[in-house]
């Protein structure tokens, strides 16, 4: 069990709430949180990851909630995306033993590189929704999105929210904002597969769980409100920051796995 002293409290609750806001505008919370559970000291890495997920699934839960009272949430297309995403994750997680990480976080680097560039000279896109499919094809899509990415958070994690977003906006067509609020609702189905085998398997660390989680719900209460009220242009620019560090996370763990 870590030591929770006073400094490393306060971290915690610091780094949830930064987490909790940043993943409630556009997902990548995880980037902010993760690695501030790896610096408590004595807590294993398996720790940090499950504990991630404990302060995450608090968060998203409150963000999906504000969300959906502020603007009208598509559930059409949320509740079957985060079914498939559950199931995804559920894999993801059995898969993580067989296939390293590492193997995939390179077409990860690349596939944000692209993504990133693409958001940048497209400027108009994601600020409207206009729909690409319609009727079941939009539903099949909407389904193997959540099914992929819940997949790849089950087999590696970071950025999942990011990458909801991401797939949201570019592939279906939804504006920046309504693609967050789906991509909460995605993201906490996400949460949950992972934690179908964390706790079971005692890797939680509750007391520093309970704390993250609840800066993050803080976070994702005020976040969801910020991106309701400065609209999907707002997000797009957190979006371009979030996948910039992503792409930057990411590329150094490649560099360094060498």
């Amino acid at each position: 069990m870590p030591e929770l002293e006073l400094p490393i409290i306060l971290m915690v609750v610091i780094g949830g709430f930064l987490a909790g806001w940043v993943d409630a505008v556009v997902g990548g919370g995880g980037l902010i949180q993760l690695p501030v559970l790896l610096l408590v000291p004595g807590i294993a890495p398996v720790q940090a990851l499950a504990t991630n997920k404990i302060g995450s699934i608090m968060g998203t839960s409150v963000a999906a909630y504000t969300y959906q009272r502020k603007i009208q949430t598509d559930l059409k297309t949320a509740l079957p995306m985060a079914a498939t995403a559950l199931v995804g994750a559920v894999g993801g997680a059995a898969l993580a033993s067989f296939i390293p990480g590492a193997a995939l976080r390179p077409i990860v680097v690349v596939a944000c590189l692209i993504v990133f560039l693409w958001t940048i000279f497209r400027r108009a896109s994601g600020l409207d929704t206009v729909r690409r499919y319609q009727g079941r094809r939009h539903h099949v899509f909407a389904m193997l999105i959540g099914l992929a990415i819940g997949s790849y958070d089950g087999l590696l994690g970071p950025g999942t929210g990011t990458f909801l977003v991401i797939s949201l906006v570019g592939v279906l067509g939804y504006a920046f904002m309504p693609a967050s609020a789906i991509a909460k609702i995605v993201n906490f189905a996400t949460n949950l597969g992972a934690l179908i085998f964390f706790i079971p398997a005692g890797h939680v660390v509750w007391e520093l769980g309970l704390i993250i989680g609840a800066a993050n719900m803080l976070g994702g209460f005020l976040g969801a409100r910020t991106a309701v009220r400065r609209g999907s242009e707002f997000v797009r620019l957190v979006f371009l920051v979030v996948v910039g560090g992503l792409i930057v996370k990411l590329a150094w763990d490649v560099i360094t796995s060498f």
